[in-house]
């Protein structure tokens, strides 16, 4: 039964015996570098089925525009607890680098921003090739011509359907939950002070504003829901989900289609000096 639901386009049982194929094969092995290949069972290509697919969103306007407010309103509040503002300025940095995408999925299901995506086509193995034959027969350019910005030869990398539904299934998770104003604030004060991050100076204090953030929490869940003596593991389950959260997915689905390919880092350090 399993190898009839296999997907047809990983499956090697096929036969290849077209001219066309093996010039593709062969074109395609002396591009793998030494001692690498394709994972057995899957087309060098990459599957384009089910959570591979290349997806993006369909109403980029839009869900940017939101990501973008929500982003803001992330680094105000992280401006505005006290404890924060005393850690030294490259401290503050180091922090908001790591953890600006999982504190920004928090905001967006705190405010419940909803967003689709559609499925993007992607260039089959032959016009890879033949680009890539034609790139290598131009003259290479010299440089950026004045005035233009130079964002590098790679292009946008898509998320995948998998990628996005990681997203997705965590926000469902949050609003399944109905997580209050200030459980969303104690996780992100334990999401911000994160001791183990390599390079901190102030490691002792910063562990011990995540503790305080967990105790109170945990202190808060036990007032309100008294019912529900759960409520605290599931909250921390939250925040194990996060850990799946790719940053350069966050960047590519929600800040490229606006801004281009920016410096994400570059782009936190203007807006944590700046006065939100």
């Amino acid at each position: 039964m399993a190898c009839v639901e296999r997907c047809r386009c990983c499956t090697e049982s096929r036969r290849h015996s077209s001219i066309l194929y093996n010039i593709l094969r062969s074109e395609e092995r002396a591009a793998w570098p030494a001692g690498q290949g394709p994972r057995r069972g899957q087309a060098a290509g990459g599957c384009p089925c089910g959570s591979r697919r290349r997806v993006a969103l369909k109403s980029p306007q839009v869900a940017c525009k939101a990501a973008s407010a929500v982003l803001v309103k992330t680094l105000r509040f992280v401006q505005n607890v006290p404890c924060f503002q005393e850690l030294p300025l490259d401290e503050q940095l180091l922090l908001v680098r790591s953890c600006w995408a999982p504190l920004l999925v928090l905001g967006l299901a705190q405010e419940r921003v909803h967003f689709e995506t559609v499925e993007s086509a992607e260039p089959s193995m032959l016009q890879r090739i033949l680009t890539t034959r034609r790139q290598g027969e131009q003259t290479p350019p010299r440089g950026p011509a004045p005035g233009r910005p130079h964002h590098g030869s790679g292009g946008p990398h898509l998320p995948s359907a998998g990628e996005i539904q990681a997203i997705k299934g965590f926000l469902a998770k949050c609003w399944s939950l109905d997580i209050s104003t200030k459980e969303y604030a104690y996780l992100k004060g334990t999401v911000l002070f994160n001791p183990d991050l390599p390079g901190l100076q102030c490691t002792q204090y910063i562990e011990g504003l995540q503790r305080e953030a967990q105790q109170a929490l945990n202190e808060h869940v036990r007032l309100i829901h008294r019912g529900d003596e759960a409520r605290f593991a599931k909250l921390n389950v939250v925040l194990s989900l996060l850990r799946s959260i790719n940053a350069n997915v966050i960047a590519e689905l929600f800040f490229r289609p606006i801004i281009g390919a920016v410096n994400m880092d570059d782009m936190l350090l203007e807006m944590l000096c700046a006065k939100l």
